[in-house]
């Protein structure tokens, strides 16, 4: 019979997550650089690495205060930036809803992509172990923890290394982002989603402080929904003449 213990689980989820708290070491170097030639102060750039905690939100948020944005426009495109965390809170879910409060809060906060990836796969594997959340609570501490080591190293070279933001490497993640995606555009819905997404967002990106992001995001949700209601009724269509 296997024992299965919190530490055990813990260090599990802080060993699976290895290969990409090194794969997010520079994005948090390139996010402290850019915070600092943006002209965000110390204090700002800290408080946002440990409250908000999301690269690409982060990054967004940089250039939004560069471009002089208001507070409400960096709010709202940060929110529909991170809503994809709500797909990832609803796949959790079914294996986080007995657990108490005080688990699911800090949980939640500290939900990334790349937690989200390595717990997923945890809790999905055949076995009776009733701390799979201590695995995750792992994962998300040295995600947490490697996190704001490597944006505030970002910081202190940022500081010293003139004109940073010139250098283009805010280009790095939305490459990552769409290597990200690929895999999962399987269907007829995802691909028409991920098009029109991409280009409104073409058409769109002259508009001021990334409005065009939130448009494109919007479009191509209402094209992916559009077309799967359209898949779905031919399904059923199809299944009734058969059935007739």
């Amino acid at each position: 019979m296997v024992e299965y213990r919190k530490s055990t689980e813990f260090i599990a989820g802080a060993r699976d997550t290895l290969p990409l708290l090194l794969g997010t070491a520079p994005f948090g170097l390139i996010y402290g650089t850019l915070a600092v030639t943006s002209g965000l102060s110390w204090p700002a750039a800290v408080a946002m690495s440990l409250v908000v905690f999301a690269g690409s939100a982060q990054f967004i948020a940089v250039s939004l205060v560069a471009a002089g944005a208001p507070v409400a426009i960096i709010v709202l495109t940060t929110l529909v930036v991170n809503l994809r965390h709500m797909l990832y809170s609803a796949t959790l879910l079914p294996h986080l809803k007995k657990l108490k409060q005080k688990w699911r809060i800090p949980l939640a906060f500290w939900l990334t992509d790349e937690v989200f990836a390595v717990t997923v796969s945890r809790y999905r594997q055949d076995d009776d172990s009733p701390f799979k959340h201590w695995f995750q609570l792992g994962a998300s501490l040295a995600m947490y923890v490697n996190w704001q080591f490597w944006c505030l190293l970002g910081l202190i070279l940022g500081s010293r290394i003139p004109d940073a933001g010139a250098w283009g490497l805010d280009f790095a993640l939305p490459v990552t982002f769409i290597g990200m995606t690929i895999p999962f555009v399987k269907d007829r819905a995802t691909v028409v989603c991920v098009i029109t997404a991409g280009a409104v967002s073409l058409m769109t990106g002259s508009l001021p402080f990334k409005l065009g992001l939130i448009v494109a995001a919007v479009a191509g949700v209402l094209a992916g929904l559009l077309v799967d209601r359209a898949v779905s009724r031919r399904k059923l269509l199809k299944q009734a003449e058969e059935e007739s």
